[in-house]
């Protein structure tokens, strides 16, 4: 078979409901992060395909749309080829999952994976202190005491 384009061979390469040959790298662990690298991985492993999964119904409605909308006689209304679309969905959906197109799973590993340490107190009083004198100066009571 000839493939001109790397997404063709991505895709000649890929399996339905699963992730290809797309690698997937855990979430990179934060200093001072007491995670154990197993449950990193594996939490950010389902993410992906959760991700995938999200990606993969949104294309399957949007077809499903589209083939409902589309006149009698549209090729769109003709269901002979529904499953190699339904496969070829699922795998753009696959690599656009591994690339983290959407941040669905950027989202759920923040739920999942502790926050980053907390910042030391001193330096988090020394920016409110400052934000607060920069958000005085452009308050409006101060803008129309200027006036």
């Amino acid at each position: 078979m000839n493939f001109d384009t790397p997404l063709d061979r991505n895709l000649a390469n890929g399996v339905a409901g699963q992730l290809s040959s797309t690698a997937v790298a855990p979430q990179a662990a934060a200093p001072g992060d007491t995670v154990d690298p197993a449950y990193r991985a594996k939490a950010t492993e389902a993410a992906v395909k959760f991700e995938s999964f999200f990606i993969g119904h949104m294309l399957h409605q949007m077809r499903d749309g589209t083939r409902a909308l589309a006149a009698d006689d549209s090729p769109s209304k003709d269901r002979i080829n529904q499953d190699m679309l339904d496969m070829a969905d699922n795998l753009v959906a696959d690599q656009l999952a591994g690339k983290r197109a959407f941040g669905v799973a950027d989202a759920i590993l923040r739920q999942l994976l502790p926050a980053a340490p907390a910042v030391p107190a001193t330096t988090v009083a020394v920016n409110n202190s400052s934000a607060k004198v920069s958000e005085s100066q452009n308050s409006p009571e101060s803008l129309n005491q200027q006036q």
